[in-house]
């Protein structure tokens, strides 16, 4: 399977580390603006993982400027979309209707119209999509996934992420192109929580925002019918060396399960999985479009419910 991976910040690298450890894929073609980043010079890209960048050898890799040019090339099955939320929808339609089976990252679009565009694209021409929620294919999450399926019923879910601002991104820090802090990390979280129960019967959330001083956090509760609330909280957090993390604590009446960390690479999980999906013609199950689409739908209305100053909104 040939890949273009579309996009060489700091998502596109690590992206184009993870597909080194997916058998059967050859990234074929790469897509950036910049010169340097063309010529594998990927060095200088930063990200609130603890990882750099690094010099790739794209002797072996075609590379183009636009994305026009990489969706004409007939030997690229699938185009691995590694660009700022603003662009997926254009991107990610123009992919689709090429023909070509796509990987999105995460979040799918910055509104729920947005995301369905997308969604109804990819149905009506019959390609693999699949949105890189990654967190779908992080050990710990999987297995709490698992372990819910019998566990009885939750009696308190807790969800945590956060990191500094970004210094190393400046369209992060523009809402009209991320969506704001809050939406773009904690859609993670809140995908989770869709993929465990759906879409809660109302959100309330309160929290603070100010982009331009690096904070953008938020308290938010998930009100499901017949269960506690299941919170989700974080954010940007001052001061700019303020560490990323991320935990969990789902709670029974018989046992309690927490996050910890694991060794497994979840981008190279979750790339094999997408590429297997492509493979064999299906669509992924594991982390539907669908659901993609809910979440960005869901984080909407928390955002909506801080706006408001911690009043219940209704997603229904």
């Amino acid at each position: 399977m040939n890949v273009a991976v579309v996009g060489l910040g700091f998502m596109g690298a690590t992206h184009l580390k993870a597909w080194r450890q997916v058998p059967g894929v050859r990234v074929a073609a790469v897509v950036s603006a910049d010169e340097a980043k063309l010529a594998g010079d990927l060095s200088a890209v930063g990200g609130n993982l603890g990882t750099g960048g690094e010099r790739f050898d794209f002797t072996e890799v075609r590379k183009y400027k636009t994305n026009q040019e990489a969706l004409r090339d007939p030997k690229i099955d699938a185009v691995d979309i590694c660009l700022p939320t603003y662009l997926h929808e254009s991107t990610a339609i123009a992919a689709l209707t090429a023909g070509k089976h796509v990987l999105l990252e995460k979040p799918m679009g910055l509104n729920c119209e947005s995301a369905e565009r997308i969604r109804r694209c990819a149905e009506i021409t019959k390609r693999t999509l699949m949105v890189g929620q990654v967190v779908r294919f992080v050990t710990a999450y999987r297995s709490a996934a698992d372990w819910l399926r019998t566990a009885g019923p939750v009696r308190f879910a807790m969800f945590r992420r956060r990191c500094a601002a970004p210094g190393w991104s400046s369209w992060l820090g523009d809402k009209s192109r991320s969506g704001g802090g809050v939406f773009d990390l904690l859609i993670h979280d809140i995908d989770f929580c869709v993929s465990l129960w759906g879409m809660p019967e109302a959100v309330r959330a309160t929290g603070y925002e100010s982009l331009a001083a690096g904070i953008d956090v938020i308290h938010a509760e998930l009100q499901y019918e017949l269960r506690p609330p299941v919170i989700v909280t974080g954010g940007w957090y001052p001061p700019a060396s303020y560490p990323f993390s991320m935990d969990f604590t789902i709670a029974t009446d018989a046992d309690t399960v927490e996050y910890y960390p694991d060794d497994a690479d979840p981008f190279a999980a979750e790339l094999a999985y997408f590429a297997a999906c492509v493979r064999h013609g299906r669509q992924p199950d594991l982390c539907p479009p669908a659901q993609s689409a809910q979440a960005v739908a869901l984080m909407r209305f928390i955002l909506e419910s801080r706006e408001r100053n911690g009043e219940f909104v209704g997603t229904v």
